[in-house]
């Protein structure tokens, strides 16, 4: 029988604390939910619901992106002829162009041979012994923050790599799961680097700026880097903030964990010494692996970086192959090559591990790893079916659109115009993010509403795209329309099989409601009290140009 995490950490009468209560409250409630494959079933079925009703009694507003001031959205219903035939001809689409699905699977495959080869667990086992307690969990919580510079990998890798080690270790895995993904989803904006959101949001942020006051930003344009100050240092903050989460209130909810629960290989789960072949494979992956990295700087050195350091008519085969743009698109390409990076880096090393070690002796070894580990994700691939047509009906019908307008309506009749404002900014930002998890796709359509808004009320686009991604971040890792959030939920029943939707939000939400929270008091910190600017050519306050 499966058990709250509530009473897996403490079955005896002491007394617990109301905030205890309160998340065992919630994971009860949510364990009455259905099984996620069946929770996204019927999430289908009320949008299709919602959206005849919707278009029956005319769920419009103004859209604020248009230029003319008189073109609404509607809501349209899936229950018209053209709705019917729209899910009929989408259904295959809906699917296979899921992007979770693609990013998930083609790197599983790389990381499945790292792991059948013990790569995985020999380079774990070098890392973490002889590391504190405390620092084992700083550390992972930090990895997940800064994995966000490659994309959406950090939930392939760093998320079943976080409960892995606290597996190795003894404690319970889910709670090392719970604080990988807090860093990796809950610190999805922090960062020491730039990542491959920050100039898809710059663009949009510009747009919406230079439709207010094309002017102005025609010499002032937003550029990639322009939260860059807030996001390195709120990646030390979301680091602190999240171990502590992670030590105190999460890790003691679950208390000791029995193997007993969950579907795992045999074998001893406490950390072990490396042999002697172990440690000669890892030095020979090392090498592999920084050969590897070598050839990929080379591939991906841009045009502007070959010409200051070679000159412009140097020329090698591949040289800077990756650091040029595809033709019709921006930035270099490997950006979009994320995946296959991370497939190859895992794959290579894993392979000459293995052969360094003889746990690899014959190439019909590779493709039993490769296939075990798409075993494992059968359910994930489900799940995904059905997500992927949840996300794709909401964002047909318009109903995401009009949530996040008339919620935009709601901030205007406050007539906030204070820096108060951003409270309520950062928690709409939140509570959007619940029902639609795109980063991109939320701003596309929420800058154009926020941007002159709070352009009008004098502050910088800059400043809004900053508060911006506070709310879309901290509550990602309780939204179940978040595109790896039934990924998650997959690698966790490895550890439990019984585990459900309702221990998963419970165990995540003090990392949601806290991170909110902290973020948001080091935003007026840094922003309204210490005056610190947020990036580079970022004005906080905005005044229009004086002709």
């Amino acid at each position: 029988m499966n058990m709250n995490v509530s009473e897996q950490s403490d079955g005896s009468q002491k007394s617990k604390s109301i905030f205890d209560r309160f998340l065992g409250g919630v994971e009860r409630v949510g364990n009455l939910l259905p099984n996620p494959i069946m929770l996204f079933f019927w999430l289908c079925v009320i949008v299709v619901v919602l959206s005849a009703v919707g278009d029956a009694m005319g769920w419009r507003s103004l859209d604020p992106r248009a230029a003319d001031g008189k073109t609404y959205i509607e809501a349209k219903s899936l229950l018209s002829e053209v709705g019917v035939r729209w899910m009929a001809t989408s259904l295959v689409n809906n699917f296979v162009l899921f992007a979770p699905l693609g990013t998930v699977l083609v790197a599983l495959l790389g990381v499945g041979i790292a792991e059948h080869s013990g790569l995985i667990s020999a380079a774990i086992r070098m890392m973490i012994l002889g590391a504190p307690k405390h620092l084992v969990t700083v550390v992972l919580v930090f990895a997940g923050v800064i994995s966000n510079t490659a994309s959406e990998i950090g939930y392939v890798v760093i998320v079943p790599l976080g409960a892995a080690i606290y597996f190795s270790l003894n404690r319970h895995p889910l709670a090392g799961l719970a604080a990988a993904f807090a860093g990796v989803s809950g610190g999805y904006s922090a960062n020491l680097l730039l990542g491959t959101v920050d100039p898809l949001l710059a663009g949009m942020t510009n747009t919406a700026a230079k439709g207010f006051d094309p002017e102005f930003f025609a010499k002032n344009e937003v550029n990639a880097a322009c939260n860059f100050y807030f996001m390195f240092a709120s990646t030390f903050v979301i680091t602190a903030v999240g171990s502590w989460i992670s030590l105190y209130i999460v890790e003691p909810r679950f208390g000791k964990y029995s193997a007993s629960t969950g579907d795992l290989p045999e074998g001893d789960s406490s950390m072990k010494g490396l042999t002697a072949d172990e440690y000669r494979g890892l030095k020979i992956a090392a090498a592999t692996t920084l050969f590897m990295s070598l050839v990929l700087a080379y591939l991906c050195l841009t045009p502007s970086i070959i010409s200051k350091l070679f000159g412009e008519s140097f020329k090698l085969p591949y040289l800077g192959v990756l650091g040029q743009s595809l033709p019709g698109e921006e930035g270099p390409a490997f950006l979009k090559a994320v995946v296959a990076i991370v497939f190859v880096g895992f794959l290579i090393p894993g392979i000459v591990y293995g052969l360094a070690t003889a746990s690899i002796k014959r190439d019909t070894e590779v493709i039993q790893s490769m296939t075990k580990s798409m075993g494992s994700m059968s359910m994930y691939i489900v799940l995904v079916f059905f997500a992927a047509q949840f996300v794709a009906f909401f964002n047909w019908t318009n109903l995401g659109l009009l949530v996040a307008v008339q919620g935009a309506d709601f901030i205007r009749w406050l007539k906030l115009d204070s820096p108060l404002i951003f409270v309520f900014f950062i928690l709409l930002c939140g509570t959007v993010n619940l029902i639609m998890g795109s980063a991109a796709a939320k701003w596309g359509f929420m800058a154009p509403i926020f941007v002159p808004m709070l352009m009008d009320l004098g502050y910088s686009p800059q400043l809004t795209q900053c508060a911006y991604r506070i709310g879309d971040s901290c509550t990602n890792v309780i939204s179940p329309g978040m595109s790896y959030f039934g990924m998650i939920y997959v690698f966790a029943t490895k550890y439990d099989r019984n585990f459900k939707l309702g221990t998963l939000i419970s165990t995540m939400l003090p990392y949601a409601m806290i991170f909110l929270a902290a973020w948001t008091g080091f935003f007026y910190l840094w922003v309204f009290v210490l005056g610190f600017p947020i990036g580079p050519d970022s004005p906080v306050f905005y005044s229009p140009v004086v002709k």
